[in-house]
């Protein structure tokens, strides 16, 4: 499903009780929509999918062209 490009994660919301701008996040597997708590670092995971570079992360969740997760 391709996301409107929500203001805060769905996830963070519902599995962290936490109310968290959507940010670009990297890990070993690329790059990925998500989550982080300044505290605690980060918190969820919302895409689907991993991406080879920010920039194209980026621009997927400017776009809205990306999809959420339904469970971490």
């Amino acid at each position: 499903m391709t996301m409107k490009n929500p203001l805060a994660g769905r996830l963070a919301s519902e599995w962290c009780g936490k109310r968290l701008p959507l940010e670009i996040l990297q890990s070993n597997a690329g790059f990925y929509i998500g989550t982080a708590d300044p505290e605690s670092g980060p918190c969820s995971r919302e895409s689907v999918e991993y991406f080879p570079e920010k920039g194209v992360a980026q621009a997927a969740l400017d776009s809205g062209n990306w999809t959420q997760k339904d469970v971490p």
